[in-house]
C-alpha cells in the first residue's frame, strides 16, 4: 500500500528555475564539458553534474576541476566552456509541459517568475528563440544580480525573486520549480514549498527533500496546491 501523500499547501506564487526546468540546456552543459573532459581522458559524469547543476558559472567550472582534477585552472576552463557554449544555447529548445503550464497559469491570473543561477548574457542567449515565452514572466532574477550574494543552495535568489512581485510575496506562499539538488536546497532554505522535476539519471537520493518529485513538468497537477486545476 502506498504512504500517504503529506499535505501540500496552498501557494498564491510560483518561482521557475530556467536550465533544465524551462529549457533544455543541461543536454548542451553535458555534451560540451564532456568534450573538455576527453581530452584528459576524464568522465563528466553525474555524479559530478549533480554537483554543480544550479551553481554560477565560476562556481561550477572550479567544482568540476576540483572533482575530476583536471590540469587546468578553473578560469580556463570557465573561458573554454562559455565559448563552445554561446553558439549552442540559441538552439535549446522548450522542455515538455513548460509552455502548458505556464499558459494555463497566465490564463489564471497566478504571478509567476524567472529564478535562474545563469548570467545576463547567457541568458540572452538562452532564450534567443523563445522571447516571446519569457515576456509572459512578471520578472526574472540572473544570478548576477546584485542583490543575489550567495548563489544557490543560498536562498538569497529565491528571496530577491519572491520580494520583486507587487506587492512582495511571502515565502510560505511561494512554489519553486527545480531540476536540481542545489536549487532544492535553495528553495527549502527560502522557506518555500519545491516541485523538483529531476532527469532521469540523477540519483534518487538526491530527490528526496522535494516537496514533490515529479517525472515532467507535464504531471504537474495545479489543484494540489491549491491553484486552478487544468480543463
Amino acid at each position: 500500500m502506498a504512504a500517504p501523500i503529506p499535505p501540500m499547501r496552498p501557494v498564491t506564487h510560483l518561482l521557475f528555475d530556467m536550465d533544465g526546468l524551462l529549457l533544455d540546456t543541461e543536454r548542451l552543459y553535458s555534451t560540451v564539458f564532456q568534450d573538455i573532459c576527453d581530452r584528459y581522458e576524464k568522465e563528466y559524469s553525474w555524479a559530478v553534474k549533480s554537483l554543480v547543476m544550479g551553481r554560477n558559472a565560476p562556481e561550477a567550472a572550479r567544482i568540476i576541476v576540483d572533482a575530476l582534477r583536471l590540469p587546468l585552472s578553473p578560469e580556463a576552463l570557465l573561458e573554454e566552456s562559455q565559448a563552445r557554449l554561446r553558439d549552442v544555447f540559441p538552439t535549446a529548445a522548450l522542455m515538455p509541459g513548460a509552455e502548458k503550464l505556464i499558459q494555463h497559469l497566465r490564463k489564471h491570473h497566478v504571478p509567476f517568475a524567472v529564478a535562474t543561477s545563469s548570467g545576463s548574457a547567457s541568458f540572452e542567449l538562452k532564450t534567443s528563440a523563445h522571447k516571446a515565452f519569457f515576456s509572459l514572466f512578471h520578472h526574472v532574477v540572473l544570478g548576477d544580480d546584485p542583490e543575489v550574494r550567495g548563489g544557490k543552495p543560498n536562498p538569497d535568489i529565491f528571496l530577491a525573486c519572491a520580494k520583486r512581485f507587487s506587492p512582495p510575496a511571502p515565502a510560505e506562499k511561494c512554489l519553486v520549480f527545480e531540476d536540481a539538488p542545489n536549487g532544492v536546497e535553495a528553495a527549502l532554505a527560502a522557506g518555500m514549498q519545491v516541485v523538483m522535476v529531476p532527469d532521469a539519471n540523477l540519483e534518487r537520493d538526491l530527490t528526496t527533500q522535494a516537496t514533490v518529485v515529479l517525472p515532467s513538468l507535464q504531471d504537474f497537477q495545479p489543484q494540489l496546491f491549491g491553484l486552478p486545476p487544468y480543463e
